[in-house]
This record gives structure tokens, C-alpha cells and sequence, in this order.
């Protein structure tokens, strides 16, 4: 029997705009957990980026499902004291303001631990709460370079390049969700007699990409050698790259493993590689990994991707086609996984991505879609008991938008 989903019963207060803080709040959501997103009055910008449709973006009904939006002032004195209202209800908070804002709001972990010691403060910011750069802008986009991460993107003695999505932002929302979750069971391990107490999760940009790196740093200092960018192939591990096929499709071979790169060569003819022990081992391919790619550049070269594949996998090598969002949405694997959940907007279906990853017993799912501004105002603050006439005089005086 499925049973509640994991999150449920924990109440999150969002007031992050854009991505890193949204992202981390729609994982929490979407795993049970009550989110209350506080938007300033015009809405948080991701709403009108990118494809608009009927007046909202299409990636808004995917990042703000499961939750419930309210549009609050924060300029304003009693904005900040029906936030403060609902902070002290809350389990978590997730804010990704410039270090400082929070503390001259009079919302700071500092300010709110007297009157709730068990709040967990999640802090998504470009450099972190502390440091030099702690007041600095921090748009993905910078804190990507910084993180040493672009410096390995693209190709030798060309300008670094990035992926064409806002990757510093989604790896600090996934690093804030599991340093709430590491807060969350600390808070749980209490003893009856302890008081529950929370913790401030401190979450950089380029911190959360700076995790990213692998072997980079001890490379450099045991061995003073900085990896520098490699194109489609990843540095000292070879065969790993990307080849373009007969019908202009691009594939994938991942045969770097040693019994994987025999049964590669035997599955593209080349039995005498299969068995060279110029070749047995990784560190051996390494120094033939000009020869070894161009041999495999042909072969691909001479075949369809669909012909490649059934090749390649009947030796049970690792390969892949590159896909767009056509192909994964048409690919029946993708289908039967349930990557794809279907809302309703305005009376016409969309497709949005589920959140992973997969649990049997306590499954996430996705409830509504990100709802149009200020939909839950008045359900938020009457749980706050404030009756219709407190919420009016609010709306009138504008410190909760009407609409």
C-alpha cells in the first residue's frame, strides 16, 4: 500500500526567486512537503522567461508546481511581519537573497531563533554568507567560471564554453535539498529531552559547481598539472567521445574499461586492437588516443546510429545517442520510467518533467501546476487567522497584491 509522501507534514517557506532557491523548493514539494512561496507583487521574473504562453512561462507551471503563492511586499514594514508570521510556523526557509538583505529585513536566522530554535534556514547565494565575495552579485553564469568549473569546457585554446541551461543554479538547488535533508535529521536525532534545534544551511554557486571537480584539485597539487579542456573527450580516460554516424546523428562510446575496449574493437572488426597489449590497459590507451579515436571515427562514419547501436550493443559496450527533447519525449524507455506527467493549463495538456529520483513506497508526484500569482493568499493568511477584513484591508493597503 502506497503510503503519504515522505515530506509530507513539513511546512517550507520560499522566498527565493529565479532558480537555485525555486528549484530546491519544487523538490521539496514535489516529495510532500507544504510550500508556501512568497512572490513580491509583480511575480518572480522566471514566470515571463523564455516560451510564454497565455501570458505565462511554460517553464513557470513546471518549476512552482505543488505550490501555493502568495504575493507579499517585503518592502513594506508589514509585509516583513506577516512573513516573520509565517516563518514561525515554518520547518525550513529557503531565501537566495544578497548576503545582508535578510538581516536588515529583520528575517535572519539570528532575529527568528528565539521565537522558533528549529527552523532550518537554507542560504542559496553566489559566494556563501561569509568571505570577500559574499556581497558580490552572483549569477550562475559568473559563479560557474569562478568555480573553476568552465575553465574545463570546450576546446584547448578556445573561449571556454557553457551548456545552454543555468547548470550552477540547478546543482545548488540540489545541494540545498540535501543539506535541508542532513539538517532535518540532525533536528531528528534529538533526545527527548533536548529541544529540537535547526541550522543554517550555507549554499554557494560556485561552491555547489566547485564540488563538481573531480580529481582537478589534487591533480594540481600533487602533481602540478591543471587539466585544461578536452572537447568530447574527458582527460586520461580512453576510448570515452562522441562520433558522428553515417545519417549525421551523433553517438556516444563510453569504452574505456579494459575487457570493454576488447569487446569494442571486436565489435567494429578490429580484432588485432582487441588483443594488442599496446592497448590492454587505460593508462596504455592514453597514449594512443589520437589512433584509437580516428579508428573509431571511420567505423562510425560508415554507419547509421540505428545500425551502430545494435552493433555496439550486442558486444555489450556502453553507448548512446544524443537526444533533444523530441527524441526523449518519443523514446518509449523515457515513457515507461515516467519522466513525463501531464497538467492542464487553461483547459490544454502539458507535459513537464517528473522529479527524480524514484522511491517505491513514498513516491513524489506532481498536484497542480505552478498556479498564476497570488492564487493562495487569502488560504495562507487565514491560516494565520487573520479574518476577511484584515486580508482586505491588506490587499488595500497594498502589502498583498489583489487580483
Amino acid at each position: 500500500m502506497q503510503m503519504d509522501k515522505p515530506l509530507q507534514g513539513l511546512r517550507v517557506i520560499e522566498l527565493g526567486q529565479l532558480l537555485a532557491g525555486p528549484f530546491a523548493g519544487c523538490m521539496l514539494g514535489y516529495f510532500g512537503a507544504e510550500v508556501i512561496k512568497i512572490e513580491p507583487p509583480g511575480g518572480d521574473p522566471i514566470r515571463n522567461w523564455r516560451e510564454v504562453k497565455d501570458g505565462t512561462s511554460l517553464w513557470w507551471r513546471s518549476l512552482a508546481r505543488n505550490k501555493k503563492c502568495i504575493s507579499v511586499d517585503l518592502k513594506t514594514q508589514e509585509g516583513r511581519d506577516l512573513v516573520r508570521q509565517l516563518l514561525v510556523t515554518a520547518d525550513i526557509v529557503i531565501e537566495n537573497f544578497r548576503p545582508g538583505v535578510m538581516e536588515n529585513w529583520g528575517l535572519d536566522p539570528e532575529s527568528l531563533r528565539q521565537d522558533n530554535p528549529s527552523l532550518i534556514y537554507a542560504r542559496i547565494s553566489g559566494y556563501g554568507q561569509s568571505g570577500p565575495y559574499a556581497k558580490k552579485p552572483g549569477f550562475a553564469s559568473a559563479c560557474e567560471g569562478i568555480s573553476g568549473f568552465r575553465y574545463l569546457n570546450g576546446y584547448p585554446g578556445e573561449v571556454p564554453v557553457r551548456p545552454n541551461l543555468s547548470l550552477g543554479d540547478s546543482v545548488s538547488g540540489l545541494h540545498a535539498v540535501i543539506g535541508i535533508m542532513m539538517a532535518l535529521r540532525a533536528r531528528d536525532q534529538k533526545t527527548d529531552d533536548e529541544p529540537a534545534q535547526g541550522q543554517v544551511v550555507d549554499v554557494a554557486l560556485y561552491e555547489s559547481m566547485f564540488n563538481l571537480l573531480e580529481a582537478v584539485i589534487p591533480e594540481y597539487h600533487g602533481a602540478d598539472i591543471i587539466r585544461q579542456p578536452s572537447g568530447t573527450t574527458v582527460t586520461g580516460i580512453v576510448p570515452t567521445n562522441t562520433y558522428q554516424c553515417a545519417d549525421g546523428k551523433h553517438l556516444v562510446i563510453g569504452g574505456n574499461g579494459d575487457s570493454i575496449f576488447t569487446r569494442l574493437m571486436q565489435a567494429i572488426g578490429r580484432d588485432d586492437m582487441a588483443t594488442n597489449q599496446s592497448y590492454a590497459t587505460n593508462a596504455d590507451r592514453v597514449l594512443y588516443e589520437a589512433e584509437i579515436d580516428t579508428v573509431l571515427k571511420a567505423w562510425c562514419a560508415n554507419h547509421t546510429l540505428a545500425d551502430a547501436l545494435t552493433v555496439l550493443e550486442s558486444h555489450r559496450v556502453p553507448c548512446g545517442p544524443v537526444y533533444n527533447a523530441e527524441d526523449m519525449m518519443n523514446d518509449q524507455h523515457f515513457n515507461e520510467r515516467g519522466l513525463f506527467e501531464q497538467v492542464e493549463i487553461n483547459g490544454e495538456p502539458l507535459k513537464i518533467p517528473a522529479i527524480l529520483p524514484k522511491l517505491d513506497n513514498t513516491p513524489g508526484g506532481t498536484e497542480w501546476p505552478g498556479p498564476e500569482l497570488g492564487s493562495h493568499t487569502d488560504e495562507v493568511l487565514a491560516g494565520l487567522g487573520l479574518d476577511e477584513k484584515a486580508i482586505a484591508d491588506l490587499k488595500a493597503s497594498g502589502v498583498i497584491a489583489d487580483f
